[in-house]
């Protein structure tokens, strides 16, 4: 158990709708700053912002405090991904690894592109289907470098430490043995994913080439110091909340009392009103736009 919770607010598939966390005390956290990079030695905590197998786009909420999970908006409208035949919605549990940010004022040498201003994205390949807003510890097997309309979009391969098969992957080229297809799969659905919203296939470094671990590792650790330029406010975050309960150097720490007011403001926790919707019509309504 990792001793966070989540706590969800107004009904899922609205625009009101956000997933907070919480720690072992149930004091109010922010997921992309309170939680420790580290769940222990090669062992990194991650944020499950999508479940396998789901359509809506939910992604931490860099620009509100606290950083709940909330659903995407373009144009005034909740996103969800296409079914990209032969797929059905993301094909791995899919978040981020908190503490860390792709700097949009940092051009990478391995791209030639610039951060794109989110934490490094998660793509968990375990057999279990995770929770939106759980918080899981993963090993890290490799990388993929996306360029995403210009921006730097690293794509981090990971595994549940928890998953009965974890002690069979140790670097990307146990996925590539063990789960044959499964990269090349990756790679398609990240080049394909915005095609339906009639934006052009997405571009990858290394001739889409998953780098191995130990590369991967020194990303995640050089955007976890572009974090901590950001929270300690060396970095200009232009607009991203910064608000914190734990990072002590941080000049936007808040105590719990401040944090819970946030929270406290917003329509109250989610009881059984928090269903998918029973309306089938409404349902494949909402999948489809």
């Amino acid at each position: 158990m990792s001793g966070f919770s989540s706590e969800e607010r107004a009904a899922p598939f609205t625009l009101e709708y956000r997933v907070f966390l919480k720690n072992e005390k149930g004091q109010y956290i922010s997921p992309f700053h309170d939680i420790p990079i580290y769940a222990d030695k090669e062992v990194f905590h991650m944020v499950v912002e999508v479940p396998r197998w789901s359509n809506a786009k939910m992604e931490i909420a860099t620009k509100d405090p606290l950083n709940p999970i909330k659903q995407d908006v373009k144009k005034g409208k909740l996103r969800y991904v296409a079914n990209l035949f032969p797929y059905k919605g993301y094909i791995w549990n899919y978040g981020a690894i908190p503490q860390t940010w792709e700097d949009p004022g940092h051009n990478d040498k391995h791209t030639g592109c610039c951060g794109d201003n989110d934490p490094i994205d998660v793509c968990e390949i375990g057999s279990k289907v995770c929770a939106r807003g759980e918080i899981i510890r993963v090993k890290v097997l490799g990388i993929l470098a996306m360029i995403d309309e210009g921006e730097t979009d690293w794509k981090v391969i990971a595994i549940n430490v928890e998953d009965p098969d974890a002690a069979n992957y140790n670097d990307i080229n146990d996925v590539k043995r063990l789960k044959p297809g499964y990269l090349e799969a990756t790679v398609d659905w990240f080049r394909r994913y915005k095609v339906p919203d009639g934006k052009p296939e997405n571009e990858f470094a290394f001739n889409a080439e998953f780098k191995d671990k130990n590369f991967a590792i020194d990303i995640i650790e050089s955007t976890h110091d572009y974090w901590r330029a950001l929270v300690t406010k060396k970095t200009d975050g232009k607009g991203i909340s910064c608000m914190n309960t734990t990072v002590s150097e941080s000049p936007f720490q808040c105590d719990p009392d401040a944090a819970k007011a946030i929270v406290d403001a917003l329509p109250p926790p989610c009881e059984s009103a928090c269903t998918i919707p029973t309306d089938v019509d409404k349902w494949f309504h909402h999948q489809k736009n």
